[in-house]
């Protein structure tokens, strides 16, 4: 029952998990020899949110040291590093926000994107609060949007990166599936709420995979790195409900430290 507790606090505020800003964050230097000027844009699973420790000059972006860029930034060289994830982004925010951040020099960019897009929030909360029904519909819209809405969406974002970034190699992170089968203290947090949640997941994933070829991007699913640590595991690397509510239904550091950061250098070394 670990979770149950924090549950009534996570249904009055879940929906707060949103933030926007447009000052990035740089780290420095790891080696006289870096050869990396590093990009990572993106929303709340990019920025480290779920990891409870944020730079304090990221605001309500909530960009984390112990999210995957930056321990990607750590453990590389990178002669400039460019923090440009914010909590809450759709990708009109990165067009908007986060692409000054690009320049002809820039060399790697890494993106998480588009669960905001389709509402992630929204099905979170609606199949927490509702009935089994309830969160089969609300996952069945989110679903809807991923296919007829998202695909121009990311289309356009990733034109855009290419444009401002036109020497880059582009990495796109894909999503965990959130949820584990079988016991789980969440309370009204059936099986087949959990799976229906996973099902989106897996088509959020075709989506954006498909696209980040048509862009000539490399995609980098992140779903067999979480397999048996999602939400309701014995040994999570996604929070379940938590105090703050904004850590909620996010990777923790374990998630991206064993997870998303391993996901990332099967691509980049």
């Amino acid at each position: 029952m670990r979770h149950a507790r924090k549950f009534v606090g996570l249904l009055a505020g879940i929906a707060a998990v949103s933030g926007l800003s447009t000052v990035p964050a740089s780290a420095e230097s790891t080696s006289d020899t870096a050869v990396e000027n590093y990009v990572a844009l993106g929303d709340s699973y990019a920025s480290g949110t779920g990891t409870r420790e944020y730079f304090e000059d990221s605001g309500d972006c909530l960009r984390s040291p112990k999210a995957y860029p930056q321990l990607w930034a750590d453990s590389h060289e990178v002669s400039n590093f460019e923090f440009a994830a914010c909590s809450g982004a759709v990708t009109d925010d990165v067009l908007a926000d986060q692409l000054g951040a690009l320049s002809a020099d820039t060399t790697l960019v890494t993106i998480s994107v588009g669960g905001n897009d389709v509402g992630f929030v929204d099905v979170i909360t609606r199949c927490l609060t509702g009935d089994d029904a309830a969160c089969d519909a609300a996952a069945t819209e989110a679903t809807e949007k991923a296919r007829s809405e998202l695909p121009a969406k990311l289309d356009a974002t990733y034109s855009s990166i290419r444009e401002a970034a036109p020497n880059a190699e582009v990495v796109v992170l894909g999503y965990p599936r959130i949820n584990e089968m079988g016991d789980c203290g969440i309370p009204f947090y059936t099986e087949t709420k959990r799976q229906r949640i996973n099902e989106g997941s897996d088509e959020l994933a075709a989506v954006i995979a498909d696209r980040a070829a048509a862009a000539g991007f490399t995609f980098a699913d992140a779903r067999p790195a979480f397999e048996g640590h999602g939400v309701c595991a014995d040994d999570e690397w996604i929070n379940g409900p938590s105090n703050p509510v904004q850590e909620s239904f996010h990777p923790d550091v374990d998630g991206h430290a064993q997870a998303y950061l391993p996901t990332l250098e099967s691509v980049t070394g």
